[in-house]
């Protein structure tokens, strides 16, 4: 049996197409992008092209899409650059209780700092209500961050309500879209969002790449409606300090190749992405219909409906996930029993238990992604030897 890859939440390949594309910007079109002569023409050439794919796929315009080197850079500069440019303290922050580690910790830092933070349940689907956002607004908010779709349970937020009630108190809005971008259709102004974080390899783009919409005009407007001003070009205040680069948000010189692949990728996921999430989603209904049917004491975690097309996250009662893990890679099959970026932690997931599961419960939960290899036997083969597994390891 060939290896079969479930694990695409935590990465994806890079597209052969993605790999063409970057190939000619490692030794022939090298030069650095700032530079005025042909080399640095020809880079720059390659990383606007990017730019401007990036900005249609998702409704911005082309000096609103900041390249970085990941989502967690993206997520951190938007957080902090939004606090920091408020320059009070405290400055009241929003978000929800299933946010990412890379915003949940960067507002732990900011808290420690002085700053005010309210983080809003959600209820047993991890979707959180929008009512309980609006009514945690103070004077004193700042920004909004609620994550687009969960990384763990792929259940999808109500962005677009969000943004509204954002709108209307005339607050930052920030969604980290890493799981969500290249999956679904994503426009920034009818949801009404402000600042945007997604990365490459989430969707067969080159790992090392990031980027970070921000509706600049949008931004400085709502902070200077709360008495915040702040610099037109950048918005935000900058995590670092050097060059132009990146209108100022991320001065360093740019990584052309993984900046000219992120947009490959973008191009790619523009003209397959409703055929693939389609695709993926009868998948996953098949997945999650046979193992909740054949496995007895299974349990889905997250929206039945209302998730990301890609994503099952289960749980097998009185099973170690964990252990489930390690077995199913023995025989060739990757899946994950959380995020990739925590499963090397001994912590319990904080989004199962913010949707109310017992300490057991969370160790008794398997996430299994799908992407645009998987194919219907490899699900046939995984739920067999899942089944299998399972009964030998309660019968220990």
């Amino acid at each position: 049996m060939k290896p079969i890859y479930l694990d695409y939440a935590a990465t994806t390949p890079a597209a052969a197409e993605v790999i063409a594309a970057m190939q000619p910007y490692f030794a022939e079109n090298f030069g650095n992008a700032s530079s005025l002569h042909d080399f640095g023409f020809r880079a720059r050439q390659g990383i606007e092209g990017a730019r401007r794919i990036i900005a249609d796929f998702i409704g911005a315009t082309a000096d609103d899409i900041i390249f970085t080197g990941s989502g967690t850079e993206s997520n951190n500069i938007a957080v902090q650059g939004c606090v920091f440019a408020a320059g009070r303290v405290p400055a009241h922050i929003i978000i929800s209780a299933v946010e990412h580690s890379s915003v949940y910790s960067t507002c732990a830092f900011l808290e420690s700092l002085g700053h005010e933070l309210t983080v809003v349940p959600v209820d047993s689907c991890g979707m959180v209500d929008p009512g309980a956002i609006e009514a945690a607004i103070k004077d004193t908010t700042v920004l909004i961050s609620v994550q687009y779709a969960n990384n763990e349970i792929g259940t999808l937020q109500p962005i677009a309500q969000i943004g509204l009630i954002a709108e209307k108190h005339g607050i930052v809005f920030h969604t980290d879209a890493v799981q969500a971008f290249g999956k679904i259709p994503i426009n920034v102004n009818e949801q009404k969002i402000t600042l945007l974080s997604a990365a490459g390899h989430k969707f067969y783009g080159p790992k090392g790449t990031g980027l970070l919409y921000v509706n600049r005009h949008e931004t400085t407007a709502r902070l200077a409606a709360r008495g915040i001003r702040t610099l037109p070009d950048t918005a935000l205040e900058p995590l670092m300090y050097g060059g132009p680069q990146e209108a100022g948000l991320r001065p360093a010189t740019e990584n052309t190749p993984g900046i000219v692949g992120l947009g490959k990728a973008v191009e790619l996921a523009r003209d397959t992405m409703a055929g693939s999430a389609e695709r993926e989603r009868k998948l996953r209904d098949y997945a999650i219909g046979r193992l909740l049917s054949e496995i007895p004491g299974s349990a889905l975690n997250g929206h039945r409906v209302e998730r990301l097309p890609n994503n099952i996250n289960i749980r097998f009662e009185n099973v170690n996930a964990y252990e489930l893990v390690l077995l199913l890679d023995r025989h060739g099959i990757a899946c994950s029993s959380g995020a990739a970026c925590s499963s090397q932690s001994a912590k319990p997931s904080r989004v199962l238990a913010a949707i109310g599961l017992t300490a057991q419960e969370v160790a008794e939960s398997l996430r299994l992604t799908l992407g645009k290899y998987t194919e219907k036997e490899d699900i046939d083969y995984v739920i067999a030897k899942l089944s299998e597994l399972i009964t030998a390891l309660k019968q220990v």
